[in-house]
């Protein structure tokens, strides 16, 4: 039996907040936002064009050294086209993690390295709910390591402001 996902809808809003802030940062010649009284510069978000792009991602940022030192117990994790463009996902078949991405036109929000940093992290954090406490913690330290600590702060911040533990 699996643990009660409650702040599931609480996690996608957040994260679309965020994806929100990197777009408009990337649709201004300067990357530094005015973040709750605080002036941060974000990173350029990764953008992949196709899914063997999204693969060599995943496969790079679980060869990083701080990414297999911190989760040393992560199995192989595939990537594979998702038909439904209106959602990714994260699935476990036998010890091997898949993350499954819709690619076509209208799913542009999916091809992004917010997102697909979102559905490594399930992969990273197993154990409880699927957007409980232990997901958000990786996610964030996740984000952190690969696309840099503002990255970890924003996230974050907005969990916190949306009432995510």
């Amino acid at each position: 039996m699996t643990a009660r996902d409650s702040q599931r809808s609480r996690v996608y809003g957040a994260e679309e907040f965020v994806r929100t802030l990197f777009d408009r940062a990337a649709q201004h010649s300067s990357r530094t936002i005015d973040f709750f009284g605080a002036q941060l510069t974000l990173p350029p978000e990764a953008r992949f064009a196709s899914m063997p792009s999204v693969r060599r991602y995943v496969g790079d940022v679980l060869a990083l050294p701080a990414v297999s030192a911190r989760w040393p117990q992560a199995g192989p994790l595939t990537v594979r086209t998702r038909r439904a463009a209106s959602a990714a996902h994260y699935e476990s078949s036998g010890g091997t993690g898949i993350i499954a991405v819709p690619d076509r036109d209208s799913a542009d929000w999916a091809m992004r390295e917010l997102v697909v940093l979102h559905e490594i992290a399930h992969h990273l954090s197993p154990q409880g709910p699927a957007h409980g406490p232990d997901f958000i913690a990786t996610f964030c330290e996740l984000a952190t390591v690969v696309m840099g600590p503002e990255v970890g702060h924003v996230l974050r911040v907005v969990y916190a402001k949306e009432g995510v533990k």
